[in-house]
């Protein structure tokens, strides 16, 4: 069979796919045990985003698949999605979908608070393992959030519905946000051979002697190697250690390009390419951002 590729860049071309009635131009309440689909729910569908989505799947329905690896999308499982990300859904053989969920578009939060803090929700960008999942009371949270969003859907648009509608929105992202924290804390075993295997990496990604040819190291990098999206793994290594990810590869920087000054007879410009630095000039603005002082200052001091 075929695959659908459905294109979603308004709230009411998502709409129409699934049979939902549109009360509002920027956003959509969904509750696919009561849509009435236009999409073949038979094949396997590849939507692409142009709309913020989040869903909580109440059955086991069928499998998501992420960028290239399926996501951890079970029955009480909560999943998000941004403009720009792709999402192939295959549904299990004569299973009915039953998920509730929201939709809405970046012009809804432009000029609001949420607008300004929409990146602090970060996970809308995890993929893969890195789904959220809902006991019964925190099922119930999410719900009574978005039957408050359905509530002043149902009033006719004044001049205080995008502003309500925008804090409610706000709230549920909040709650899930707080959801997510605590799994983070729940998954400390898991959490804990992540960050093990993040400070192996970093530890010997130097210790080739052909690193410099890699450049300097990434966050995506070392996100890529735990198989993990870049703000999930972000967000956890923050959440364990309490320094980003940047922070511990900045560190390990500085304490190898202290090691070389002191402890070698190498140049400037021969630490800063052993490092990975394309210019000697880069290597000097770093290392100076950080201690304060140039390469050469510190080592004559």
């Amino acid at each position: 069979m075929a695959e659908q590729i459905i294109n979603i860049n308004t709230i009411d071309a998502y709409n129409k796919a699934f049979g939902i009635e549109t009360r509002h131009p920027l956003v959509s309440i969904v509750e696919m045990a009561k849509a009435h689909p236009v999409v073949d729910l038979n094949a396997t569908t590849t939507y692409h985003y142009g709309v913020y989505a989040i869903f909580l799947k109440q059955t086991l329905c069928g499998d998501i698949t992420y960028g290239r690896q399926p996501y951890d999308y079970q029955e009480g499982t909560v999943a998000s999605f941004a403009p720009g990300q792709v999402v192939t859904i295959k549904l299990h053989p004569n299973v009915q979908p039953d998920a509730i969920g929201l939709v809405f578009h970046p012009d809804l939060i432009k000029g609001t608070s949420l607008g300004k803090d929409i990146k602090q929700y970060s996970f809308f960008s995890y993929s893969s393992r890195e789904a959220l999942h809902l006991n019964e009371d925190k099922k119930e949270i999410f719900k009574d959030c978005i039957q408050k969003i359905r509530q002043e859907l149902e009033h006719p648009i004044d001049n205080h519905s995008k502003r309500l509608i925008c804090r409610n929105i706000e709230l549920l992202l909040d709650y899930c946000l707080r959801f997510y924290e605590r799994q983070f804390i729940t998954r400390k075993a898991v959490n804990k051979d992540v960050l093990e295997r993040f400070e192996e990496l970093l530890n010997t990604y130097f210790e080739d002697t052909n690193s410099y040819l890699k450049g300097l190291p990434t966050v995506k990098y070392f996100a890529e190697e735990c198989f993990l999206s870049p703000n999930y793994f972000g967000d956890l290594i923050k959440k364990e250690t309490g320094m980003t990810p940047q922070e511990h590869i900045q560190a390990k920087i500085i304490d190898l390009a202290k090691e070389a000054l002191l402890g070698t007879e190498k140049t400037i410009s021969e630490i800063a390419y052993q490092l990975g630095f394309q210019y000697s000039q880069h290597f000097n603005r770093y290392f100076k951002r950080n201690m304060g002082m140039s390469p050469s200052q510190y080592r004559k001091a």
